[in-house]
């Protein structure tokens, strides 16, 4: 233990000799520092200071996160996209309606009709998500189309034909987790697979992600 803190969370560090880049890894019980055996304790000292704010923002994320979500109901707020969407449950309404930040809902099957409404909601700024990762990648020519999922298992999914899927519930993550799948996904019209050519295409755009994998893996069970 080297005994250091961000907000009130220790601190980790993992050497390995095997790695050749730092990452920095936050859940809600502490921050890991990922490092080649090499790098100097100073030097890891000068990387997580220079990102101290970006993991003490997510410590509070975790913070304030309930641990469960509610069933749908009046004045709970929803994370959509970055945004927080108030929720106004009206018994008379038959159909979703966003005004500005508040998603006025039937008060029947509400969660069901958030649902439904934030699957198409989010359909829109899904594809131009991918479209920008896959054209930064210069991959463009071989995205067909961008669909919205809900599957058990999986955030995300590319097809040999270049058909890429995201699952509706990204829309509730931090908005660098949904960048991260997104990336991850468009990464793959290049190489269907898992190779280091393609974590070399997903490093290039998004050098820390394997930060916003491992939230996914510790985390997204609470989307």
């Amino acid at each position: 233990m080297i005994g250091w803190e961000v907000a009130g969370v220790p601190v980790h560090i993992k050497r390995s000799a095997r790695r050749r880049t730092v990452a920095v890894q936050v859940t809600p019980d502490a921050v890991t520092l990922f490092a080649p055996t090499r790098v100097p304790l100073a030097q890891l000292r000068d990387i997580l200071d220079a990102r101290r704010d970006w993991v003490a923002g997510h410590l509070a994320g975790y913070a304030a996160r309930p641990p469960q979500r509610p069933e749908a109901q009046s004045g709970q707020r929803v994370p959509f996209l970055g945004q927080n969407l108030t929720l106004h449950l009206d018994a008379a309404r038959t159909r979703p309606e966003r005004t500005g930040d508040t998603l006025h809902l039937p008060a029947q099957d509400a969660e069901a009709h958030l649902t439904a409404w934030t699957r198409r909601a989010c359909a829109a700024p899904y594809r131009e998500l991918v479209q920008e990762y896959a054209a930064r990648l210069s991959a463009a020519d071989r995205l067909s189309a961008v669909h919205v999922s809900d599957t058990r298992t999986r955030w995300g999914s590319c097809s040999a034909d270049g058909v890429i899927r995201l699952h509706w519930k990204l829309s509730r993550a931090p908005t660098e987790i949904l960048h991260y799948v997104a990336l991850h996904e468009a990464a793959h019209l290049l190489e269907l697979n898992h190779s280091p050519r393609y974590w070399a295409h997903v490093t290039r755009l998004m050098p820390d992600w394997q930060t916003h994998r491992a939230w996914l893996k510790e985390d997204g069970h609470t989307l």
